[in-house]
């Protein structure tokens, strides 16, 4: 059997934040997954700073560019820059709900000119060998019925367009901003399982408020693919599940367990896997960071990222707030992690020497609340034990 493709599960493109240096940490987590640009503009990747927009660390493949606009000869360009580039593929922008991509003429309010679409994608794959994909919404406005919803889809697939990243949830073009967008309308999951139904043949990968694996394994015995969003972003922590539960069983070899390869951190419980990983990963980040901090790049713009990485347990504000506070005064990344590790593990520490002073309590309550509930049997007199200074009954 062929090993799973790497579009099973996926990061969506979110503007200001998957940029490349998050994408670098979440492939420290995940070596899977397929991972997205922010959307950039045709125009810009014709007239903008490539270096800038574009650029990427070999590390971050597999890597899916999303372009947004509406002009064909444009996005065949930018397309083809793409593939020049090195992206793993082309991904058209018709889901984005904000005012100012509409005033361009592009993201969700494409819905409405399904014919458009289609004759965009069909004059990308004209120009690369990539594959050109689409990611959109199940409706905007007042045309979120399924049959409208289906009709678009073929239309573009008539393309040749042969995946699709659809976020469940239709958008509101004129009084929802894009925030409210992504939690308003309500999610349709049962028309991503039906275009998936009707069509089998095309790669159909769901999204929105997804947030937790049980409904990662639902989706997936439904569709092609999961896509997260925000709970990857700021919940990294997610995806160090990823390549072990959604990629292990297809190709034979399962892939490599971050939890049990990093190296075990001194001091802490030795169940605390999910620690130790982070801490592991996080390390190499940093490394990572003073790298591109000789380079010019603001520790601030890589480690923002990194604050959400340790989370819902003991030190986790201590480490938020040790990062926040002190990245422009560090005078490293390494230096700055060591210190919010250090505070993470001391509280994990101490978060296991309560636990085991509770244990034992427990323990030991329950054992003097046996003996004391067992009824008595006859009395014997034991000889008495040399030092004892008493009688022993039993």
């Amino acid at each position: 059997m062929e090993p799973y493709p790497s579009q099973r599960l996926s990061v969506a493109p979110m503007m200001e934040l998957t940029d490349r240096h998050f994408r670098y940490l979440m492939r420290l987590i995940s070596q899977r997954s397929l991972l997205f640009t922010e959307m950039v503009t045709a125009r810009a990747v014709l007239h903008g700073d490539r270096g800038y927009l574009l650029g990427f660390n070999a590390a971050e493949h597999p890597l899916a560019l999303q372009l947004g606009g509406s002009d064909a000869n444009e996005l065949s360009e930018a397309s083809v820059i793409g593939e020049g580039l090195g992206f793993d593929e082309i991904n058209l922008n018709v889901g984005c709900p904000s005012d100012r991509v509409q005033s361009g003429r592009f993201g969700a309010c494409l819905m409405a000119e399904p014919q458009l679409v289609s004759e965009l994608i069909a004059a990308m794959q004209a120009r690369v060998a990539l594959p050109v994909t689409v990611k959109c919404r199940v409706g905007i406005d007042r045309q979120d019925s399924y049959d409208l919803f289906r009709e678009f889809i073929a239309e573009v697939a008539s393309s040749g367009c042969k995946r699709f990243y659809v976020h469940a949830r239709k958008a509101w073009l004129d009084g929802l901003s894009p925030k409210q967008n992504r939690d308003v309308p309500p999610l349709r999951y049962e028309f991503v399982y039906q275009l998936k139904q009707e069509f089998p043949d095309l790669e159909i990968s769901i999204n929105g408020g997804i947030t937790e694996w049980s409904a990662i394994e639902t989706h997936l015995q439904k569709v092609d693919g999961v896509m997260l969003g925000r709970a990857a972003y700021y919940n990294p922590a997610l995806m160090f599940d990823a390549d072990a539960r959604v990629y292990a069983d297809s190709s034979g070899a399962n892939p490599p367990d971050l939890y049990s390869s990093g190296i075990a951190q001194p001091g802490l419980p030795e169940d605390d896997a999910l620690l130790t990983a982070q801490i592991e990963v996080a390390r190499q980040y940093a490394a990572y960071m003073d790298e591109e901090h000789s380079e010019g790049v603001p520790l601030s713009a890589m480690c923002r990222h990194l604050v959400g990485l340790i989370q819902q347990r003991p030190g986790a504000r201590l480490w938020r707030r040790t990062l926040s506070s002190n990245v422009n005064q560090a005078p490293n990344a390494a230096s700055l992690v060591e210190t919010a590790i250090d505070l993470v593990v001391a509280h994990a520490q101490a978060s296991a020497s309560a636990n085991n002073l509770v244990d034992n309590s427990v323990e030991n309550n329950s054992v003097e609340k046996k003996i004391s509930s067992e009824p008595l049997p006859s009395t014997t007199v034991m000889p008495r034990q040399s030092g004892s200074g008493c009688n022993v009954s039993t």
